[in-house]
């Protein structure tokens, strides 16, 4: 069995060809295609987040508002760059989307990816200590946010306080008990996979990773699940961590799938997100059903992780895209024994 969700980017374009052409249209067809999604018995309404971009940018009132939407489903991001983040304010948002969800929030975050200008946080307010790289702040912050979310009292009360307050330090509220395991990190290397295990977040492993040794893009990325697990192990934390992969799959069952993504199975590829690291970036998948479960039978990462997001061409609009997760979940999960 696996959970299998959804993953958004929530792109925006004012082409006519486009579904979605307004930021208005991006996130109120989020909720919509969330709300869709856990009408078919999808298990995950994931979101991306990029800053300067016509994406998804801001999460947390999209979560909440899809928490209030919603009542079974997980929520998540995969993934907030963390190089943006204040993680005390973070935290607050974090908890009250928690809170108004039920306990549903699955937050993924990272280093993050290029962005679309240059040092982008820096305009945010953020910059590295010396000494630091923009990817040692990013998991400085993420530290922070980490044990901020433990719920353990840090500030000293004020004396005369507007309002009365518990004995102690005092901690950031809201506070949502459980959140702390329901952090992932989004890992790029073997290496950062195996530093989130040490801190007890779950994985999340996207469409591309850096490449370690040439290998296709599933064996690679199986061998990085392998190494989380391996020094989660190690670090003798008592519950099971969670794993996640993204695949772009489109089962072909009507004229329209055809015409959208017929013939345009690619395989995998390397190259270039950053100017001195060669990437390898995953195929994407689009057949007929039983054609696709012979394929996704040899792809070693899937059968190594315990979730499945479906990054779906959000601009087609919420109906076609709800058509293409019952697609997976009707014809192509059942033969794989994912349901």
């Amino acid at each position: 069995m696996k959970k299998i969700g959804f993953l958004s980017f929530g792109h925006w374009t004012p082409s006519p060809q486009s579904q979605t052409r307004t930021a208005s249209d991006a996130l109120l067809q989020s909720v919509e295609l969330a709300v869709a999604a856990e009408e078919l018995g999808a298990d995950g309404a994931y979101f991306r987040v990029h800053h300067f971009a016509r994406q998804l940018a801001s999460p947390f009132p999209l979560l909440a508002a899809v928490g209030a939407k919603t009542s079974r489903i997980e929520i998540g991001t995969a993934v907030i760059d963390m190089r943006y983040e204040n993680p005390l304010y973070m935290a607050e948002d974090a908890g009250a989307a928690d809170l108004i969800a039920g306990g549903r929030l699955q937050l993924g975050i990272s280093r993050g990816s290029p962005e679309q200008v240059i040092e982008g946080w820096r305009y945010f307010g953020y910059a590295p200590q010396e000494g630091e790289s923009d990817a040692d702040m990013a998991r400085r912050h993420t530290g922070v946010l980490l044990e901020v979310l433990l719920g353990k009292g840090f500030a000293q009360p004020n004396p005369r306080p507007m309002f009365p307050n518990p004995p102690g330090l005092l901690r950031v509220e809201p506070h949502s008990e459980g959140l702390r395991e329901r952090i992932w990190w989004g890992a790029a290397t073997n290496a950062t996979a195996e530093w989130a295990a040490k801190l007890g977040m779950n994985l999340q492993s996207s469409t591309l990773k850096f490449d370690e040794g040439g290998k296709p893009f599933h064996i690679q990325q199986a061998e990085q699940i392998r190494a989380f697990r391996e020094a989660w192990k190690a670090a003798a934390h008592t519950r099971e961590p969670r794993v996640s992969v993204s695949r772009s799959i489109f089962a072909l069952v009507d004229d329209r799938d055809r015409a959208y993504f017929g013939g345009n199975q690619s395989g995998d590829h390397f190259g270039y997100i950053e100017a001195d690291r060669l990437a390898v970036f995953g195929r994407s998948y689009a057949a007929e059903p039983d054609v696709l479960i012979e394929q996704l039978k040899g792809d070693e990462a899937i059968a190594e992780a315990d979730t499945l997001l479906l990054t779906v061409p959000n601009q087609l609009g919420v109906d076609y895209n709800a058509h293409v997760i019952q697609a997976i979940l009707t014809h192509v999960a059942p033969g794989l024994g994912w349901r």
